[in-house]
C-alpha cells in the first residue's frame, strides 16, 4: 500500500512538474508548437531564408517592445511609440537629405527627437498627473502630426549610409535582425543589472511603497519614458532603412503590436514581472503567425482575428499562471540555479523543436511540386473597389491559364507589403506581380526579387529605383488631362475647383496630378482654390472636402483622382453635388459608375482594372517563360459620363 502511495505521489508530482513548466514557459511553448505547425502546413516555411525573413519581420516590433517592456514593467503603458518611430525616421531623413545635415549628426537628431518624446510622456505623467494611457495618446497624436508636418505628407528617401542597415551581412545575415539583438541583449542588461531596471519592478510592484522606500519615482518615470523613446527612434531607423525613404505614416499601429508581444512574452500589464527574453519570444510569435499565414495565402482580415485571440489567449494564460500560483521571474531577480534551469530549459525547447521541425519536413519531402507555375499578387489594398477588381480580373485569368495565384493585402502598409514580398522571393515563387502601397517603399523588396531571378511585373504603380520586367497601367498622365479638360468644359473655361490628390509617393497620384496640372493649362479661366491629399479614400475624401467647403463655399467643380474620393467629396457637398458643383473623378469602378448614373458624379475617367490583373498575369506568365514582354504595357481610359455609361462595361 506504502509502495502504491509513493508511486501515485511521484506520477503526479511529474504532473505538477510538467504543468508548472508550460505555466511558467507559456510563451515558449506557444512559439514550438507555432513553429511545428507551420513547418507540417507549408513546405515553404522551414527554409533558411524563410526563417531570415522572420527575424527581419519581427526586429521592428522587437525592438519597439523593448522599450514598451520598460514602461509595462512600472505599470505604465505607451502607445506613442509606433508615431516617434515615425517621427524620429523623419526628422533623420529631412535633416540629412534636405538640409545638408552630416548623417551621424542626423542619427544623433533622431535619437534626441525619441527621447524628447519620451521625457514629454513621462513629465505629463509623473509631474502632470495624467494617466499613462491619455498622455501617450496626445504623443500618438503629437508625433505623427510633426511627421506629417515635417515630410509635408510626403515620404523622404534615406541617406545610403543609413540605409545599410536594411541590408545584409556577408549577402545572407540581415542587418535588422543584429540590431534586434544587440537591443534585445541593452533592454536585458537594463532591466536585469542596473538601477533603474531595478526601479522599474519596485515601482511595478507597488508604487507606494518604493517612493516611501526612498525611491525618487517621479524621476525614475522620467528615465523608464525617455528609454522607451530611444528604442523607438531606433525602430524607425531600422524600419526607414528597409523602406529605403522616411514615411510620414510608418509604423501605423504599431504601438499595439509591440504591446501584444510584451503581453504574449509574459509580461503583465499590472507591473512587475517581464523580460527582455519573453518580449522577443512575443515578437517572434506575431511574425511566425504572419508569416506563416502569408504562406498560406490566409487573408490579412483574418491574420487580424487569428492574432486578436492569440493576445487574449495570452492574458489568460496569465491569469490562470498567477491562479496557480507560477511565479514568472523578474530579470535579474532569480538566483543561479533559477536562471541555469531556464537556460536548460531554452536548449531542451530548441531540441525538441529541431527534432519535431525535422520529422515534420518528411512531410514536405516527399510532395511533387505543383506543375502550374506560381505567381503572387501582391496588392496594396482590397479596401478599395479598383483593386478587388485587378484581383478579379487576375484570378479569372490566371484559372484560365492554369497559374496557381497567391494575392496578398497590404492594407495600406509598405512595411507590411514589404514582408510580403519577402515571403513570396523565399518561398520560391515563378513570378510577382506587385502593385506598391509606395513606389520608393517596394524598391528593395523588387530588389531582392531581382537578385533571385524572379520576373516583377508592377500593376497601376510603378516602382522606383528598382527593374520591373513591365509596368502594366492605364496612361494616368492623359486620364488627368481628360479630367482636368471635362470639368473645364462643363463650366464652361470658367470657374473656382479645388483638387483632391492620391497618396503621396505612388506614381498613380503623381502622374494623374501632372495630368490634371497639364490639362487646366489650356484653361487660364479655371481657378484652383486648393489641393490637399485624401489618399484615395473616401472617408477621408469626405472629411477634406467638409474642410474644404468651410474654407472655399462658393467652389463650383471638384477634380478626384479616384472615383472613392469623388464619392467622399459628393457625400459632403449634399445637394451641391451634380447641380450647383461637378465633380469628376477617376478609375471606373462600379460604386463610381452608379454615381455617373444617378447624376450626381458628372463623368469618371474609366480606367479597366479587371483588364489590368488581366494583362498583368498574362505578361506575368510571359516573363517566366521567357518571352518578350513591353516595358510599359499601357491600358486605355475612357471619359465616362451619363449619356455613355449604359455602353460601358469596364
Amino acid at each position: 500500500m506504502a509502495a502504491e502511495t509513493l508511486k501515485s505521489g511521484t506520477g503526479a508530482g511529474g504532473a505538477a512538474a510538467v504543468r508548472r513548466l508550460l505555466l511558467d514557459n507559456g510563451a515558449l511553448t506557444a512559439l514550438i508548437v507555432l513553429v511545428i505547425a507551420m513547418s507540417a502546413l507549408s513546405g515553404d516555411f522551414l527554409t533558411t531564408d524563410n526563417l531570415l525573413n522572420v527575424g527581419v519581420q519581427a526586429a521592428v516590433t522587437a525592438i519597439l517592445a523593448f522599450g514598451v517592456t520598460f514602461v509595462i514593467v512600472s505599470a505604465g503603458i505607451d502607445l506613442s511609440v509606433g508615431s516617434v518611430a515615425a517621427l524620429s525616421a523623419t526628422v533623420l531623413a529631412w535633416s540629412a537629405t534636405q538640409h545638408g545635415v552630416p548623417v551621424v549628426l542626423a542619427v544623433v537628431l533622431a535619437v534626441a527627437t525619441g527621447i524628447a518624446a519620451g521625457l514629454v510622456n513621462g513629465f505629463l505623467i509623473a509631474y502632470g498627473k495624467l494617466p499613462p494611457f491619455i498622455a501617450t495618446l496626445a504623443m500618438l497624436s503629437v508625433a505623427r502630426g510633426l511627421s506629417l508636418v515635417i515630410s509635408e505628407g510626403s515620404p523622404i528617401a534615406f541617406p545610403d549610409s543609413v540605409s545599410h542597415l536594411g541590408d545584409t551581412l556577408g549577402g545572407w545575415l540581415p542587418v535588422p535582425v543584429l540590431v534586434m539583438v544587440v537591443m534585445g541583449l541593452i533592454a536585458a542588461f537594463v532591466l536585469g543589472r542596473t538601477y533603474i531596471g531595478r526601479s522599474m519592478y519596485a515601482i511595478g510592484g507597488n508604487e507606494e511603497a518604493a517612493r516611501l522606500s526612498g525611491l525618487r519615482v517621479k524621476k525614475q518615470k522620467l528615465a523608464i519614458y525617455a528609454l522607451s523613446g530611444v528604442f523607438a527612434a531606433a525602430a524607425g531607423v531600422v524600419l526607414a532603412s528597409r523602406l529605403s525613404s522616411a514615411q510620414p505614416q510608418a509604423a501605423d499601429g504599431y504601438e499595439l503590436d509591440a504591446i501584444a508581444a510584451v503581453v504574449i512574452g509574459g509580461a503583465s500589464l499590472a507591473g512587475g514581472t517581464g523580460k527582455a527574453s519573453g518580449t522577443l519570444i512575443g515578437a517572434l510569435i506575431l511574425a511566425v503567425l504572419r508569416n506563416g499565414l502569408n504562406l498560406l495565402s490566409v487573408s490579412a482580415f483574418w491574420q487580424q482575428v487569428v492574432i486578436g485571440v492569440v493576445i487574449a489567449l495570452a492574458v489568460l494564460l496569465d491569469t490562470v499562471r498567477r491562479k496557480a500560483g507560477a511565479t514568472p521571474m523578474a530579470a535579474g531577480t532569480g538566483s543561479g540555479g533559477g536562471k541555469g534551469r531556464q537556460a536548460a530549459t531554452y536548449g531542451l525547447a530548441a531540441v525538441v523543436t529541431v527534432a519535431v521541425v525535422g520529422a515534420t519536413s518528411f512531410l514536405h519531402g516527399g510532395n511533387p511540386s505543383s506543375a502550374n507555375p506560381k505567381v503572387g499578387l501582391a496588392l496594396s489594398t482590397l479596401n478599395n473597389p479598383f483593386f478587388v477588381q485587378i484581383q478579379s480580373g487576375a484570378k479569372a485569368e490566371a484559372k484560365k491559364l492554369g497559374v496557381d495565384l497567391t494575392v496578398t493585402d497590404a492594407q495600406n502598409d509598405a512595411s507590411q507589403q514589404a514582408n510580403q514580398l519577402q515571403n513570396f522571393t523565399s518561398s520560391g515563387l515563378d513570378s510577382i506581380i506587385v502593385n506598391p502601397v509606395d513606389s520608393d517603399a517596394a524598391s528593395n523588396s523588387v530588389k531582392a526579387a531581382d537578385k533571385a531571378k524572379i520576373p516583377v511585373i508592377a500593376v497601376d504603380r510603378g516602382v522606383n529605383k528598382a527593374t520591373v520586367d513591365a509596368l502594366v497601367a492605364s496612361d494616368n498622365v492623359a486620364g488627368g488631362e481628360l479630367a482636368a479638360k471635362t470639368v473645364a468644359e462643363k463650366l464652361g473655361g470658367t470657374g473656382k475647383i479645388v483638387i483632391l490628390q492620391g497618396q503621396a509617393g505612388t506614381s498613380a497620384a503623381r502622374e494623374r496630378a501632372e495630368g490634371f496640372a497639364k490639362g487646366l493649362k489650356a484653361y487660364p479661366g479655371i481657378q484652383v482654390l486648393a489641393q490637399q491629399p485624401a489618399d484615395f479614400d473616401r472617408t477621408k475624401g469626405l472629411d477634406v472636402m467638409s474642410n474644404l467647403l468651410q474654407a472655399h463655399p462658393d467652389v463650383q467643380g471638384v477634380i478626384a483622382a479616384n472615383d472613392e474620393m469623388a464619392l467622399g467629396a459628393i457625400k459632403a457637398l449634399g445637394a451641391k453635388a451634380g447641380k450647383s458643383v461637378q465633380v469628376v473623378g477617376f478609375d471606373g469602378t462600379p460604386d463610381g459608375l452608379a454615381a455617373v448614373k444617378n447624376g450626381t458624379l458628372y463623368a469618371s475617367v474609366a480606367q479597366q482594372p479587371s483588364q489590368l490583373g488581366k494583362i498583368a498575369v498574362d505578361n506575368a506568365l510571359k516573363a517566366l517563360q521567357g518571352k518578350k514582354v513591353e516595358q510599359t504595357v499601357k491600358v486605355p481610359v475612357k471619359v465616362v459620363t451619363k449619356e455613355n455609361v449604359a455602353g460601358f462595361t469596364g
